[in-house]
């Protein structure tokens, strides 16, 4: 028996459909998060045969461990996107706009962490985290569009602001959110090394990806040759926030700042309650699925400490100057809050696949 894919080609029977497998591609494979993804999905035990590792740049013919086995990045051909059932874009921006398409008429389903897709037409911006929070599942289509991961950032402070809002009405809420060098990549990671290693040796630095200086240093903007610009990500974070939060969750006011540091968001989010606070009211709301509360100065969250954890790490401390607010000091893994939300989305559409591709 033979397939038909949305383009009117006939390709041939693929006897592993027999299996109830599915088989996967992760293009960037070689990118921070493409190795996340791979990871996740070992780690959740995601049902499939094969996992490809594709690639357009200098990882091609590269060893990568693909849970106990060790597979080669391929290149982006045509042909390596038959009889796939999903596509993991974790490339660049450019990448996945040159891609996608060609997955997607081969008939795999679609899932983006690169936002490029953002604006496209029946795309949606996802977050499997909050869908189960507020209790709007989604229901299994057979020929699901793409989906775009939402920010880990508007995951992380939409979680928390709706799990606060059962606390008491919020008034306002002002967030902070300290960006990490990996969020641009392994190039964002080399630029912000190199730039360290260059001052203390009094070189020049390096700054093809920030257009400005964020070794040792704190900026809520970078330079003008920089893409994208922190303000575009903050516009980002912002959008993802409103599409998954739902319109009854308050907006933040929101600031992003680029940090010295490697891996891992951290946010300062100011709450304003309308009505005064209780600490222990507040305590007994935030804990649960993916939020762990520290109980102590050793669990305090750090973007260390939450380094691997699917969780996000909080503390409260009481605002003495305001009655009824009180500020929420958090962390979360950016690549594995972003990689785990990619395999869930993944795990959902799955519903309607199952004996593999549907074409």
């Amino acid at each position: 028996m033979s397939t038909t894919s949305k383009s009117g080609a006939v390709a041939p029977a693929d006897p592993s459909r027999s299996s109830g497998l599915y088989r996967v591609a992760i293009v960037g494979a070689s990118s921070l998060k493409g190795k996340e993804v791979a990871e996740v999905l070992t780690d959740r035990n995601f049902p499939s045969v094969d996992v490809k590792l594709l690639n357009d740049d200098e990882s091609l013919g590269r060893l990568e461990p693909v849970g106990d086995e060790i597979s080669f990045i391929q290149g982006l051909r045509p042909e390596q996107f038959q009889h796939l059932d999903f596509t993991f874009f974790a490339s660049d921006q450019e990448c996945t706009r040159k891609t996608w398409k060609i997955a997607q008429e081969a008939g795999s389903a679609i899932v983006d962490l690169s936002s490029a897709l953002e604006n496209e037409a029946q795309v949606r911006i996802r977050s499997p985290w909050l869908e189960r929070e507020s209790g709007r599942l989604t229901t299994p289509e057979l020929q699901p569009g793409p989906v775009v991961v939402a920010h880990t950032a508007a995951v992380v402070l939409a979680l928390l602001l709706l799990r606060l809002q059962t606390a008491g009405g919020i008034k306002r809420a002002v967030a902070t959110v300290f960006e990490p060098a990996s969020e641009h990549g392994q190039k964002g990671i080399d630029e912000l090394h190199e730039q360290t290693v260059n001052l203390l040796s009094f070189q020049q630095l390096p700054k093809k990806i920030f257009d400005t200086q964020v070794a040792f240093n704190m900026v809520a903007r970078y330079g003008d040759q920089s893409i994208p610009a922190l303000a575009a990500v903050e516009h980002r974070v912002l959008k993802h926030y409103q599409r998954i939060a739902g319109e009854t969750a308050p907006v933040p006011s929101l600031l992003l700042v680029q940090a010295p540091i490697f891996h891992g968001h951290a946010f300062a989010l100011h709450v304003e309650m309308g009505t005064a606070v209780n600490i222990d009211s507040v305590s007994k709301v935030l804990p649960g699925e993916h939020v762990k509360l520290a109980n102590s100065p050793e669990d305090s969250p750090t973007n260390v400490n939450a380094a691997g954890q699917r969780d996000i790490l909080v503390s409260i401390l009481p605002d003495t100057s305001v009655p009824n607010a009180f500020w929420l000091w958090a962390a979360a893994d950016n690549l594995r809050i972003a990689a785990a939300s990619a395999v869930e989305c993944a795990e959902s559409m799955a519903a309607s696949r199952p004996l593999g591709q549907i074409q």
